[in-house]
């Protein structure tokens, strides 16, 4: 990803700082970007600023008041990127010009002008390359590069978006091609959490975390980190620290595999809402290669679809599988396609218990369905990796299942 050079005698050591919406989004949130970029200079790293655009939705200048603007184009994907990239570039240019009047010197950089190289998918792209020359031009300058997170180009050279929350990949990704001593993701809250504290009073901020495990809270629907980002951590050693733009609070940091020692067996519980469940019952083919070859069938034609699937549960005569609601016009529309029907359970939700240290340990899915039998929640379907177990309930027993979970757990402590 990266075409660093080396280092040369007497470049300071980089610190990639991103600011998310909330913070470039009011005249107090820019002050403490300031006196956040003063602080790093100060440790004598050198701050690399990559920011986000300006508040949530609603907000003049935020992604989805960009996007509702044109709305009724979702055939001109080009152009919508074009129109959602903006909101990165005012931020850049106000926070650069703050960063100005405070004494320092900034310049203004577009995903482009930052080396950024994607694969030219719109509204989903994905960072192939960077090009650090003119990065690196600027830290030996002593210029604090403000860059626009979100974007790059293609290889056609046309402006590409990375998908929402993109802004923590645009950081991570410049981590890695800098050899930055450390990225710091600032939010609103002060780190990663337990739980949401929106739906389980107990939560509290985690000091340490593994790589895997902020990628699978990130995947998991934990909105602290972009998952893309997460998953750039996991696979390059990168040292993440996610904190609060506002607060002393040291936050979580990520810390890499040979230092992290997991004290239980789980370590937070995320969840992700809008989740519907498909069943489908396959043609009456005798065998077992048949029913094999029935489900690659559907499993290809909702991949060439666009559609994401999870929870699989294949098995002889039938398939389930979960979906973001939202598809489910879509999945309806394939399986007609297929000549098939299919069964869609809605208003459902995927609850996660997280831990890098319950691979191998027994007894922890008994452990799990035993806290949720006694708070009275049903689980429709399971599935699990070596770091979490996924329970499939009902949405309206989601917020009970994850206090469940996190009580039993012990997570508060």
């Amino acid at each position: 990803m990266s075409s660093c050079q080396p280092q040369p005698p007497g470049r300071p050591p980089v610190v990639v700082m991103k600011f998310g919406g909330t913070s470039v989004g009011t005249q107090h949130g820019r002050a403490a970007i300031v006196a956040r970029t003063i602080e790093a200079l100060e440790g004598e790293r050198f701050p690399v600023v990559v920011v986000s655009a300006m508040g949530r939705a609603g907000d003049p200048y935020a992604t989805d008041t960009l996007l509702a603007l044109v709305d009724g184009a979702p055939d001109a994907p080009r152009d919508r990127d074009l129109i959602a990239a903006t909101g990165e570039t005012i931020s850049a240019v106000v926070v650069a010009h703050e960063l100005r009047t405070a004494g320092l010197a900034a310049r203004v950089m577009t995903g482009a002008d930052a080396g950024i190289i994607t694969d030219g998918v719109h509204s989903d792209a994905t960072i192939t390359a960077i090009d650090t020359a003119h990065l690196l031009r600027a830290v030996d300058e002593r210029v604090i590069p403000v860059v626009c997170g979100f974007q790059g180009n293609g290889p056609d050279g046309s402006l590409t978006t990375l998908g929402r929350g993109g802004s923590d990949t645009t950081a991570c990704a410049l981590g890695v091609a800098l050899e930055a001593r450390e990225v710091v993701i600032y939010t609103d809250v002060d780190g990663v959490m337990t739980a949401d504290p929106r739906t389980c009073d107990g939560a509290r901020v985690l000091e340490v975390l593994h790589p895997e495990e902020l990628f699978q809270l990130a995947r998991g629907g934990g909105r602290v980190v972009h998952p893309p980002a997460a998953e750039l951590a996991l696979s390059s050693g990168l040292d993440v620290r996610v904190r609060n733009t506002y607060s002393d609070h040291p936050g979580t940091r990520v810390a890499d595999m040979a230092s992290y020692r997991p004290d239980s067996v789980a370590t937070a519980v995320t969840h992700v809402d809008g989740v519907s469940r498909v069943r489908i019952a396959l043609p009456g083919q005798e065998g077992l290669s048949a029913h094999t070859s029935s489900q690659a069938q559907v499993y290809r034609a909702m991949a060439d679809a666009g559609i994401s699937l999870d929870m699989f549960t294949p098995a002889c005569g039938e398939m389930l599988f979960t979906v973001p609601t939202k598809t489910l016009h879509s999945v309806a529309d394939v399986l007609h396609e297929l000549g098939l029907s299919g069964e869609f359970t809605s208003d459902l939700a995927k609850v996660t218990l997280v831990g890098a240290g319950m691979h191998g340990v027994p007894g922890v899915m008994a452990r799990v369905a035993e806290s949720l039998a006694e708070a009275g929640v049903a689980i429709l379907q399971t599935a699990d990796s070596h770091t979490t177990i996924s329970v499939l309930v009902s949405a309206a027993d989601a917020k009970r299942a994850i206090a469940a979970l996190h009580d039993s757990f012990e997570l508060s402590r």
